[in-house]
């Protein structure tokens, strides 16, 4: 007798566990961003060393600072005014979304009705952080929490 192995809910379980797993290892944190540039975050002030690591940015920082400290930005815009060029540098996170569906369908006799309701991760995108930079510093920080 041969026998039939069904390869959904635990290979599938398996298969996502590993998927979250090196999507985890592969995050960037501060930690990781300072050992990847370890020579220039030693030259810069305590103060800075200190912001840098809690993931916090402060007025004056520079753009290697800030990138160092938040990530790469998610978006970037270029504005022009009376007072000079600012370089505006945005992070979204993502939201989960919520759905629901109800539909039905008559013809001839026979009738269906239906519903149904999803989740999906990512489906939203809000701002989490905006920086200015003018001259290459931080004049403006904004966080949306």
């Amino acid at each position: 007798m041969m026998s039939v192995r069904a390869p959904f809910p635990f290979d599938l379980a398996i298969a996502a566990l590993c998927l979250l797993a090196f999507a985890v290892g592969c995050a960037s944190t501060p930690d990781s961003r300072i050992a990847e540039s370890q020579d220039a975050f030693d030259a810069w002030p305590a103060e800075i060393q200190a912001k840098v690591r809690a993931g916090d940015v402060a007025l004056g920082m520079t753009e290697e600072q800030v990138r160092m400290a938040v990530g790469e930005p998610d978006e970037t815009s270029t504005d022009l005014d009376e007072n000079g060029e600012t370089i505006t540098w945005a992070w979204t996170r993502s939201r989960p979304g919520l759905s629901v569906g109800l539909g039905g369908f008559g013809l001839g006799g026979g009738s269906g009705l239906g519903g149904g309701v999803g989740v999906g991760s990512g489906s939203r995108r809000e701002l989490e952080r905006v920086i200015g930079f003018r001259d290459g510093k931080v004049v403006s920080a904004r966080r949306f929490d």
